[in-house]
């Protein structure tokens, strides 16, 4: 059966490996684990996965030596003006995640609380319709290399969870994976810089990221050991509960074109990163010599002044998209005319893409 990771957390953990190399009955479990998790939480922990230890590591460190370059040598893979070239470097408050909002002014308003995060964007090394955009080889020899190798493993697990989600479904074969044979997918390196003031983000005047849905079919994600992933509680909407990594796990949730796929059966749940768990509060102004006074108004010794309240954070996801003309439409089996109409009007995943992109990018 599925464990809980913890009383706080309402996700799912699901050994995968039993899909990828047990029994029949035992794939049949994990399909129905799958299923249940996607149904109530949309978000599943798998365990067991296939990716690596030490190459999930390694694409940390890799991340680590990106981001600590200075911003002029990041600058050199610039990201494109506008969304639809999904690749290279963002810096600080240039993308803002909205959650369908599509109106100028709506879009304008919401940028006056910026992420406060830095990303670097890469997908398929043979996707012709958004090339990637490396850094000079001389800048961080090695880096590129990785990526696309760090790219193919994580595409090779997306395609056996497709195969798990079209089993749930009872997607006749070849399933749901002949559908992302282009793997116009994108693996993102995210990090969120350390800051010395809690008090903007535990007010909600600053974000790291703003509550949002995924675009795609489906997303992997690593996290580090910091936290601040929470997601939208599905029987209390508004209220949002802790994702905290799980070591050796990777958490997978659904994306809104699958959400539309299964008309609804599995939910593209809303997610933000905020504040880390067990962050203080912030001191107040330093007194005197060597003290401070904390929020509840006591003396205490004066903390360095490099200390960082709050830490840095690096997650790496890698999410999915169907091949650009694909049509989403509700899939045999998830809706009939009386009971359980479609609910969504026929949309390809590259036009549904690219008008939420459109909303996270000043053109």
């Amino acid at each position: 059966m599925a464990s809980r990771n913890d009383t706080s957390s309402p996700i799912p953990i699901v050994d995968f490996g039993k899909f990828l190399h047990g029994s029949e009955q035992e794939k049949e479990n994990v399909v129905k684990e799958i299923d249940d998790a996607f149904r109530n939480v949309g978000f599943v922990y798998l365990k067991n996965h296939g990716v690596a230890k030490e190459m999930v590591e390694e694409c940390f460190e890799w991340s680590k030596k990106f981001f600590a370059l200075p911003l002029e040598s990041k600058m050199l893979a610039p990201h494109p003006p506008g969304g639809s070239h999904h690749r290279g470097y963002s810096a600080p408050g240039v993308e803002k995640v909205s959650q369908h909002k599509y109106d100028a002014d709506e879009i304008s308003k919401l940028r006056e609380i910026p992420d406060l995060k830095e990303s670097y964007e890469s997908g398929n090394p043979t996707d012709q319709t958004q090339p990637n955009i490396w850094l000079p080889e001389s800048k961080l020899p090695g880096f590129r290399t990785f990526l696309e190798s760090y790219f193919a493993v994580c595409a090779a697990l997306v395609h056996r969870i497709l195969d798990a989600l079209s089993a749930a479904l009872q997607v006749p074969e070849p399933g749901l994976s002949p559908t992302h044979e282009k793997s116009l997918f994108q693996l993102r390196l995210l990090h969120y810089p350390a800051e010395d003031d809690a008090e903007p983000l535990r007010a909600h005047k600053r974000s790291r990221i703003t509550a949002h849905s995924d675009f795609g079919s489906l997303t992997l994600l690593f996290q580090d050991s910091v936290g601040g992933l929470e997601v939208e509680d599905p029987n209390a909407p508004g209220q949002f509960r802790p994702a905290p990594p799980i070591q050796d796990a990777v958490l997978v949730n659904i994306g809104d074109l699958m959400a539309r796929w299964s008309n609804d059966r599995w939910r593209s749940t809303v997610h933000r990163v905020g504040l880390p768990p067990d962050v203080p509060a912030t001191e107040k102004p330093f007194s005197g010599p060597g003290l401070g006074v904390n929020t509840e108004g006591q003396r205490m010794p004066k903390v360095a002044e490099a200390e960082k309240i709050v830490p840095d954070r690096y997650s790496i996801p890698f999410f999915a998209v169907p091949d650009m003309d694909t049509v989403i439409d509700a899939l045999p089996g998830c809706w009939d005319e009386e009971s359980n109409p479609k609910k969504y009007e026929p949309v390809t995943a590259w036009g549904y893409v690219q008008m939420r992109m459109a909303a996270l990018y000043d053109s």
